[in-house]
């Protein structure tokens, strides 16, 4: 597990410690990317959203083996929000407004995903594709 504070340069170390985490399970650098992209996101909209920028509330990052693949959980300490109400950027309405498109990446990238804890988690997971050794 990882907890870091409520700061965005703080995603630097979600980085690092994915990289010895994708090292060690030998994870194809294509499904790697997957992870980083769905992560990064799911770190920056728990800072953002989520804690409101609070350095005090931490974003914790945890993971465990699933099957042929990885949970990983993002949580933040806020108040949580409802994922239904995210608008669909992919809408002709939405093209031009921001707001949306993280929640749609991670859609798109993870093989599965929910939000728990009233939004304030987002679980997702992802099938591993192994490099041979």
């Amino acid at each position: 597990m990882l907890t870091i504070s409520s700061h965005p340069n703080n995603i630097s170390e979600l980085e690092a410690h994915l990289q010895q985490w994708a090292n060690l399970y030998k994870v194809h650098p294509d499904r790697y990317a997957d992870i980083l992209i769905s992560l990064t996101e799911a770190v920056n909209n728990a800072i953002i959203h989520g804690n409101k920028y609070d350095e005090n509330k931490k974003v914790s990052i945890d993971y465990m083996e699933v099957g042929e693949g990885m949970t990983f959980c993002v949580t933040d300490e806020g108040i949580g929000f409802n994922p239904g109400n995210v608008p669909d950027p992919t809408c002709d309405d939405n093209i031009e407004c921001c707001g949306g498109r993280g929640v749609y990446i991670m859609k798109a990238l993870a093989d599965h995903i929910s939000f728990k804890n009233q939004g304030r988690s987002v679980e997702m997971y992802f099938t591993l594709q192994k490099q041979h050794a």
